[in-house]
C-alpha cells in the first residue's frame, strides 16, 4: 500500500491518496479537483471510493465535482452528512463503527466524535487517517457547532489504545507536519496524555 499526501488549499489541508497497484482511495479530497483528477489520470489509477473523516467545508470543498465526474458516492458518517453541504445523492451515509472491504482495501471506520458529532478516523492496515481529531502534538478544536470536549477526550482515549506502531495521518499539515505514531503521541501529546490520565472519569 502506498500513501501520497496532497497538500491543497489555503488551510494546509491534507488529501490522502491511497493506492494498491492501480486501485485507489481518496480521503478528504478538497479544494483542487482538477489537480486531484489529473493526478489520478497521470498515474492511471482507478478510483474506487472517497471517504470523509468529517463534514467541515475545508475537508469537502468542491468534492462534489469529483464525485460527479467519477460516478461515486462518498462515505460519511450520517451525523455529518448535512454539515458537508454535499447533495445527498452523492453520499453513502452510515452510523458508527464499520468494517468495509473496498477492492483490495480493508477499511476500519473508528467513530471519533468531538471535533464534530460525526467525526471518524479511517484505519487501513497500520495507518489511521485522523482528520481533525488528532494532530501531531495536538487535537482538533472543540469550540465549534456540534463539537464536544468530553467526546474528544473519549476519542483520544480510544486512539491511544491502538498499537504503538500505528501511524497517524492528520487532516492538516500544521507546522509542516501531518504524521506521527501512536506511541509517540501517547507519550508526548498533552491532550492524549490528559485523556489517558482521566480515563476513569471520562
Amino acid at each position: 500500500m502506498n500513501i501520497d499526501i496532497l497538500n491543497l488549499g489555503p488551510m494546509d489541508n491534507c488529501t490522502y491518496l491511497i493506492t494498491e497497484a492501480d486501485q485507489a482511495l481518496l480521503i478528504d479530497p478538497a479544494w483542487d479537483m482538477n489537480f486531484i483528477s489529473h493526478t489520478l489520470k497521470t498515474k492511471n489509477l482507478k478510483l474506487l471510493a472517497v471517504l470523509f473523516t468529517h463534514g467541515h467545508f475545508d475537508h469537502v470543498k468542491f468534492s462534489q465535482e469529483l464525485l460527479k465526474e467519477y460516478g461515486l458516492k462518498a462515505y460519511i458518517e450520517e451525523q455529518d452528512a448535512n454539515l458537508s453541504g454535499i447533495d445527498p445523492q452523492y453520499l453513502h451515509t452510515y452510523c458508527g463503527e464499520q468494517n468495509l472491504q473496498i477492492g483490495p482495501f480493508a477499511v476500519h471506520i473508528i467513530p471519533t466524535p468531538g471535533h464534530t458529532a460525526g467525526g471518524v478516523c479511517i484505519q487501513i492496515q497500520n495507518a489511521v487517517f485522523t482528520g481533525d481529531t488528532l494532530f501531531p502534538g495536538a487535537c482538533g478544536r472543540v469550540d465549534l457547532p456540534s463539537s464536544n470536549p468530553r467526546d474528544m477526550r473519549k476519542s483520544l482515549l480510544t486512539l491511544s489504545k491502538l498499537p504503538d506502531d500505528t501511524q497517524i495521518f492528520s487532516g492538516h499539515s500544521y507546522g509542516g507536519k501531518s504524521s506521527s505514531f501512536i506511541q509517540y503521541e501517547r507519550q508526548h501529546n498533552p491532550f492524549m496524555r490528559n485523556a489517558i490520565k482521566d480515563e476513569d472519569f471520562i
